[in-house]
């Protein structure tokens, strides 16, 4: 009688396992890309609790919809999407958003040395929790994943305007937050 066992596990098979629900498969899934993910998580939200329920959410739809990724592609680049997304329904819906007119908007521009180059991404993390949740989103999403603001505006239920806006405004507060931390 011959009996072979598989020592590794490839990438469809933990997809395949995971369709089935089966939680090993889960949990290698999850191990493997927790490490990646909360600090994409810790980028939206305000601390690192508000990271982690966005995380969890976000490995809840990985495991739901996870027969809708196409093995041969990136699954890390497919989970980070999920996670980017969940960041975005987690501010839908914790978010009383309050927007201000372009009018209000100043000009924030100066001729200081760069500041970024001195301070550590922790202490650049910190400064971006502190913004409001639809600064800190928006901020995110044009920033760091490139969207548009014609894109935001369509994700966030927002005008363009508003989200520039929003852009500017982060971008104001996140200086003299980090302005402050440098200067102590």
């Amino acid at each position: 009688m011959d009996i072979s066992l598989k020592l590794q596990q490839s990438e469809e098979d933990y997809i395949h396992a995971c369709i089935r629900g089966e939680q090993w498969a889960q949990r290698k899934i999850y191990e493997d890309n927790f490490g990646y993910m909360l600090p994409v998580c810790l980028r939206y939200a305000t601390d690192e609790s508000e990271a982690m329920d966005i995380l969890h959410e976000g490995f809840i739809k990985v495991y739901r919809h996870i027969s809708k990724y196409t093995p041969g592609t990136s699954l890390t680049a497919w989970i980070r999407r999920i996670m980017v997304n969940a960041a975005i329904d987690y501010y839908r819906k914790q978010s009383k958003r309050r927007t201000t007119d372009l009018d209000t908007v100043y000009d924030m521009t100066d001729n200081e040395p760069d500041i970024i180059s001195q301070i550590s991404a922790d202490e650049i993390l910190k400064a971006m929790q502190k913004l409001t949740p639809s600064y800190r989103t928006v901020f995110n999403l044009y920033v760091v994943e490139g969207y548009s603001h014609r894109e935001i505006a369509k994700e966030l239920g927002i005008t363009e305007s508003t989200s520039r806006s929003n852009l500017v405004k982060a971008r104001g507060k996140l200086r003299a937050a980090i302005q402050v931390m440098y200067k102590n």
